[in-house]
């Protein structure tokens, strides 16, 4: 089974030493790093990840790839991909995908993995294991199945703020099955977002909240119920990478949702295939570098009020195709015909024309590489 490995990072990969040796499938691994093209830096990976096949796509190799592919309008394709920013791991997916891969793992550099984290990424992908869960308020939190340190009801980055939204009138049903993605949880820091952390005292992007593993190892998101998909470990078949380009971020003021907009995006494409997306185990560590939270609120501040209302125009988006391709065309038309409700400032019309552009695009390149 080739397990690719995709990271975007300016950063040493120490995290991803633990991958030679330590699995089952360490000699099908990977590496796809995704960089700015810093010579000193791949110095350094070089020697981390001597033990793995890996190859490094900053800015210029990511113009070759383009441009071996698009020719001379390499350039309008090249534009999907930002630079310096997170959302740069989509030309991972591309290359895995153009590679026949069986299964992409999107891992950020600052989580930490144990022993079995491939084969626990797998198991949930594959087996028939699991509980499905139903939301009343269409929102499942995830953190609801982490073991934390405080005795309080806490919410993801990405998880709405609407109060329907974080009611936690939840139905558990004993239904497993296969899944198409499975996003791993974290012990450490969880994935919250600047406000939260904001509130906690965490002036350095940490706050005292902190988890200790997963409750549950797989948790299967039921119909029409969403959740904040974190890509910082999360695993999916290349099936679905035509659904699942991470958004252009870094754009017009708006950063850091470029994963849960993906992740809402591909939730109503597979329910209405009849896909199931799940999360539990690996619980990697996380163990977050300090930064400015300031920063980081800024980047999300012109997002959150988009987030309160994007579900929702996706929710009501009806799909006649049967494969992620042809849906996810679908649901770029359909926000393209609600863009006078999803542009509610003047500064987000030029920003969901682009992203709806984009969406068009990406189909264009998985359909030339597939």
């Amino acid at each position: 089974m080739q397990v690719y490995v995709v990271t975007a990072s300016i950063n040493p990969l120490e995290n991803l030493c633990a991958l030679a040796g330590c699995s089952s499938y360490s000699d099908e691994v990977k590496v796809i790093v995704i960089d700015e093209g810093d010579e000193s830096i791949r110095k350094i990976n070089e020697k981390l990840l001597s033990d793995l096949p890996h190859e490094y796509y900053g800015p210029k190799e990511r113009a070759t790839w383009f441009k071996d592919r698009f020719g001379q309008s390499y350039q309008n394709y090249l534009k999907l991909i930002p630079e310096r920013c997170h959302a740069e791991v989509s030309f991972g997916f591309l290359k895995a995908y153009e590679d026949g891969a069986d299964v992409i793992l999107e891992l950020d550099d600052d989580v930490e993995l144990s022993k079995g984290f491939l084969e626990a990424h797998v198991d949930n992908l594959f087996n028939e294991d699991g509980v499905t869960v139903s939301a009343s308020g269409k929102w499942y939190n995830t953190i609801e199945n982490l073991n934390l340190n405080v005795n309080q009801t806490i919410f993801p980055r990405g998880h709405p703020y609407d109060p329907t939204c974080r009611s936690e009138n939840y139905k558990w049903v004993n239904e497993g099955g296969k899944c198409v993605l499975n996003m791993g949880l974290w012990g450490g820091h969880p994935d919250l977002d600047a406000l939260t952390i904001l509130y906690y005292g965490g002036l350095d992007g940490k706050c005292p909240i902190e988890s200790f593993g997963h409750k549950r190892n797989k948790v299967i998101l039921g119909k029409g119920t969403y959740f904040g998909v974190c890509s910082m470990n999360t695993s999916f078949l290349p099936k679905i990478v035509p659904a699942f380009y991470q958004l252009y971020m870094n754009f017009n003021g708006i950063d850091r949702f470029d994963d849960i907009w993906s992740g809402i995006f591909l939730k109503k494409i597979a329910d209405h295939i009849g896909d199931k997306l799940c999360l539990g185990k690996p619980s990697g560590k996380h163990v977050k570098r300090s930064r400015s939270i300031f920063k980081d609120l800024l980047k999300e501040v012109n997002g959150l009020e988009i987030n309160e209302y994007l579900w929702k125009i996706c929710e009501a988006a009806d799909f006649s195709a049967k494969n992620y391709t042809d849906c996810y065309l679908e649901l770029a038309n359909h926000l393209n015909k609600n863009l006078n409700i999803l542009a509610k400032r003047p500064e987000h019309v030029e920003f969901w024309r682009v992203q709806i552009e984009n969406m068009q695009r990406w189909i264009e390149v998985t359909d030339k590489i597939s």
